[in-house]
């Protein structure tokens, strides 16, 4: 009985859709259907896992992952990856090889040229004759070599060789720039660490002074919100962390605030409980806040008012910060965000690592006008890549 038949009817049997299935076995069938087709779609499978590892850079775990999904998309006996201070990994035949595998990846590390080498053997049985050693390279400098063994050093090796290292490099290009953007992001961390003002420091301290002697139990509290309130800020570990550590470092900032305007601040939290464990750039709603208060509020006469909402938008969370305060002019505003320092660094830091992280269609959306209030809105997606509170 023909296959695709018995496949049918035990679809019917276990209820999945028969016409369903067969459109995907057909689709299958028809993908499959030509030499060519075949062949390119098993290029990109291997090509698909082979880059993973390498989007870590050219480590010795990395190629090891790596290398037998390299050397499958060369068709050849063994591959060699070298760095240019030892041998990253020798996957294939000939392991006998493997002690002169970095000794074959030398010239080429030193002059980035390519090399054909031919290599002295006695075993008959070996399958090994022959290295194209090709150079690896980012930003136009040399790191490493990958070298692959044949029984033939034919020109159509070597072609191989050098497009495949040219993927390689691709890959490599795309880890350099995930690691400056780790790199950035951390400096905007530390700018924001550093923005985190003298005067709210010193007024916490004065705040939980006046406390000591009428109301030692509330002094200690505050004192204790205050550590906890810094330990956060100042930690060193981790891009992400979830909104809810975000919105517990919040909640003590406020505390020390209201601890010290009283009754003048009043804030008002609507937090929807389902996005609470969504992950977010470290530092990304606490200046908000911040400015918010100190913008917003400390300029204001009488109360003055906070509302901090987090809701659930489906694939995304949406998340705003509204104040009641003085305001700010729009092209003030917009100086800001395009990076003038004279004017401050918090809303501008935040919008920018926001785009980098999700895109330019994630980076704040503010309201304001002088006299009425700031309103800063945020939307994050639940999940994305490489975004992990971790």
């Amino acid at each position: 009985m023909d296959p695709l038949v018995v496949v049918l009817l035990l679809a019917l049997l276990v209820g999945v859709p028969a016409l369903v299935l067969w459109r995907v076995l057909r689709g299958r069938r028809e993908l499959g259907a030509g030499p060519a087709e075949r062949a390119t779609f098993e290029t990109l499978h291997t090509a698909s896992l082979a880059a993973p590892p390498l989007r870590a850079g050219l480590t010795q775990e990395g190629a090891q992952k790596a290398s037998r999904h390299l050397r499958e998309l060369l068709d050849s006996p063994a591959l060699a990856i070298s760095d240019g201070e030892r041998l990253l990994v020798y996957e294939g035949l000939g392991e006998h090889h493997a002690a002169d595998a970095f000794s074959h990846a030398k010239e080429t590390l030193n002059t980035g040229r390519i090399q054909v080498l031919t290599l002295d053997c006695e075993l008959l049985e070996c399958p090994i004759r022959h290295a194209v050693v090709v150079p690896l390279t980012t930003e136009d400098r040399v790191v490493g070599a990958l070298a692959a063994y044949s029984p033939h050093a034919s020109a159509g090796l070597v072609r191989a060789a050098e497009e495949v290292a040219r993927w390689v490099d691709s890959q490599l290009e795309l880890a350099e720039l995930d690691r400056s953007r780790h790199l950035l992001m951390e400096a905007e961390v530390k700018a924001l660490r550093a923005q985190i003002s003298p005067h709210f420091i010193y007024n916490s301290l004065t705040t939980i002074a006046s406390f000591v002697r009428t109301d030692p139990e509330r002094a200690r509290e505050l004192l204790l919100e205050f550590a906890d309130f810094t330990r956060y800020s100042f930690r060193r570990h981790g891009d992400f962390t979830t909104l809810a550590e975000e919105l517990r470092s919040i909640d003590r900032y406020l505390i020390l605030e209201r601890a010290r305007f009283g009754d003048q601040l009043q804030v008002t939290l609507r937090i929807a409980p389902e996005v609470l464990p969504v992950a977010v750039p470290f530092l990304c709603l606490q200046p908000l806040v911040e400015n918010a208060v100190r913008h917003g509020l400390e300029s204001k006469n009488g109360v003055g008012r906070i509302t901090i909402i987090a809701e659930d938008l489906g694939s995304e969370c949406g998340i705003s910060v509204e104040d009641d305060g003085i305001g700010m002019d729009p092209e003030r505003l917009r100086r800001i965000l395009a990076g003038d320092q004279t004017e401050g660094v918090g809303l501008a830091n935040v919008d920018e690592r926001l785009r980098q992280v999700y895109g330019d269609e994630y980076g704040l959306v503010i309201e304001t006008a002088e006299g009425a209030g700031t309103k800063v809105n945020v939307r994050l997606p639940k999940y994305h890549p490489g975004v992990s509170a971790r």
